[in-house]
């Protein structure tokens, strides 16, 4: 408590007036782009408007040159009056190729910096800086607030700098970066819904809010996927990054019940307020703090619920919601999938599946599902929610194994439920549109980096989809017990392994089996996909044994025009009688398999749709026998 009422206190005496007054202050009219809001060597109690000059805008190399590896965030809230400001401490990294004179920071456009400093001995120094507004998609508002920081000498390639910085403002709701693509304002504010308000805060981060510090260049929404491959590009360079929060919130009316931060929740801490009065005439502060830890593979998100949560399914899911009635539907979907979640990952998940029930454009954060909630029956519920509790039972500090398994997961649920063919079939539904996004390896490629590798994947079709087909690849090379008790394995050494080869390891060890070939080509480097076609199929008739039923030998030659190398089913049919064996065939190679086969063969299959290809997952050959 004594600390509490410390950092309350501390909240209090950096915040400015404006941020305790009833009424938010008069909107000013949006400053021109390119133009100074105030430059300042000394930090102002508040923002103030200077006369506006033209500045030197920074270059996009400049912006992009910057990786923050540090967040120290204090926040004080005030929902009332949808206002936030921060003291932030922030630890940031040249990781361009040319010294930098000045930094480029960015933040939501309705928000202001006041003051930047730098550690200089025992004392903080105040760094000169303007700011002004750039278009870019990476906020809600379509705007960012840039702040451009002259540095006392140039910070070198490599190095680091330790900042404080101060900034405040409001954050509402604002559709205005999808109506200027033509959106409806309707549909805009469904899709954009990131504010701090009196009945609920839900800030996403970069990409969809600016609540805290950034550096990119301008991206647009226009502008194919541009915005959203930023966006994963900067979750995996500042993955290594830490973080720690201290929240005050200003509330007035009943106390806010939680705090949601990079996914895990803490209760909040009334630590002052007014009792004994009607509920619109309560008011107080309550708190709550996160220590340090790595960032991960992930954008900074805060969301704040007023509600109590509600569990259902025996834990499994603890729900705030206003809209109790949906809470049985969503306990018999988790019941129904939890014996799939134990045979594959473990006996208990590491924590419930946090739900806010939140009318508007899904977002998840591992255990974290904010979405809205609807009563329907538990079978339609399934399949979309066997994802998101995969994350309650399964973490990793690597994104391919944290999302990959959870699709993983969603497609073995199909299989259980509609059948292996329909699980192949949304397999291969997934697989060509990876197909597209894989680049084509031109002729006499060699192991050159053609895409991304799932270590260092920063695109969704990689991470999620590809590591989904990997795994299921992995299941036919190894089978379903090892795969299984690899991932129990797995879970048990927690989620901060630094060794990316952890799970290779695991697997090996309990297969019994070298699969370096395999995450060679498909895990630490990206090869593009497999283009396999059969060569040649050779019968021969054996000669007979007794009264044993004639049996055929049946050569298979498999060519592999892609780079990575691939295993496969070769099945030889007859009917309904199959023999099938196993072939690899390395990338630009051709391989054979001799298949022994009792009774007259009709076909043969090579892939079954369980290895990933650059076109059809399935080939088969008629065989058109002459009996004499």
């Amino acid at each position: 408590m004594p600390n509490r009422l410390h950092l309350l206190a501390l909240c209090l005496i950096v915040a400015p007036p404006a941020i305790a007054q009833t009424t938010p202050p008069a909107a000013h009219a949006p400053a021109p782009q390119d133009q100074v809001l105030f430059n300042s060597d000394k930090p102002p109690a508040a923002p103030k408007t200077h006369t506006a000059k033209s500045i030197d805008t920074p270059t996009d190399a400049e912006r992009n040159s910057l990786t923050f590896t540090g967040y120290d965030l204090d926040v004080h809230l005030t929902p009332a009056q949808s206002q936030i400001s921060v003291r932030a401490k922030l630890k940031i990294r040249n990781t361009g190729n040319e010294p930098l004179t000045r930094l480029a920071l960015q933040l939501s456009s309705s928000l202001n910096w006041g003051s930047f400093g730098m550690r200089s001995g025992d004392r903080i120094v105040p760094l000169a800086f303007a700011q002004h507004a750039v278009d870019t998609d990476t906020d809600h508002t379509g705007q960012a607030k840039e702040a451009l920081v002259t540095l006392p000498q140039p910070l070198a390639p490599g190095a680091g700098i330790e900042l404080t910085a101060f900034y405040l403002g409001e954050i509402q709701k604002s559709g205005k970066r999808l109506e200027r693509i033509g959106a409806p304002a309707d549909r805009a504010l469904a899709a954009d819904w990131d504010q701090i308000a009196p009945d609920g805060t839900s800030l996403r981060g970069f990409g969809n809010v600016l609540w805290y510090p950034t550096a990119s260049a301008p991206v647009f929404l226009g502008d194919g996927a541009k915005l959203f491959q930023l966006v994963g590009q900067t979750r995996l360079r500042q993955s290594a990054a830490t973080i720690q929060l201290r929240l005050t919130v200003e509330y007035t009316g009943h106390a806010p019940d939680a705090v949601y931060f990079c996914g895990e929740r803490k209760p909040l801490a009334v630590v002052s307020g007014s009792a004994g009065l009607e509920a619109a005439a309560l008011s107080g502060v309550a708190t709550a703090e996160f220590p340090a830890h790595p960032l991960g593979f992930r954008t900074p998100s805060l969301f704040i619920t007023s509600g109590a949560p509600n569990d259902a399914a025996g834990g499994l899911i603890s729900a705030v919601t206003d809209r109790p009635d949906t809470l049985p539907s969503y306990g018999a979907a988790a019941v129904l999938v939890e014996p799939l979640l134990k045979e594959w990952l473990g006996a208990e998940p590491l924590t419930p599946l946090h739900i806010i029930d939140h009318d508007g454009q899904p977002f998840e954060d591992d255990a974290l599902l904010v979405a809205p909630m609807h009563a329907v029956d538990a079978d339609t519920l399934a399949p979309a929610l066997v994802h998101s509790l995969a994350h309650a039972w399964f973490r990793s500090s690597h994104v391919w194994l944290d999302e990959g398994v959870p699709q993983f997961l969603s497609l073995l649920w199909l299989e259980h439920s509609k059948g292996r063919e329909a699980a192949l079939l949304q397999l291969q539904q997934q697989v060509n549109t990876l197909a597209l996004a894989e680049p084509a390896p031109p002729a006499g490629a060699g192991a050159g980096q053609q895409g991304q590798s799932l270590i260092e994947a920063s695109d969704e079709i990689y991470y999620r989809t590809k590591a989904a087909a990997v795994l299921w690849m992995l299941r036919s090379v190894v089978g379903n017990d090892a795969l299984k008790q690899a991932l129990h394995n797995y879970r048990r050494t927690g989620q901060g392994d630094e060794d990316p080869k952890l799970f290779q390891h695991i697997l090996e060890q309990g297969s019994h089996k070298d699969l370096s070939w395999l995450f060679d080509d498909w895990v630490y480097r990206d090869r593009g996909l497999p283009d396999l076609s059969i060569v040649n199929v050779t019968p021969r008739r054996l000669p007979q044994q007794g009264l044993k039923a004639a049996s055929w030998l049946v050569a298979v030659e498999v060519r592999n025009d892609g780079d990575d190398a691939a295993e496969v089913p070769v099945t030889v049919r007859s009917g309904s009688l199959t023999t099938t064996e196993r072939l690899r065939i390395a990338g630009r190679s051709s391989a054979s398999i001799r298949v022994v086969f009792e009774g007259k063969p009709d076909e043969v299959i090579v892939n079954d749709g369980s290895v990933p290809e650059m076109g059809a997952m399935t080939h088969s050959k008629k065989l058109v026998i002459q009996t004499q």
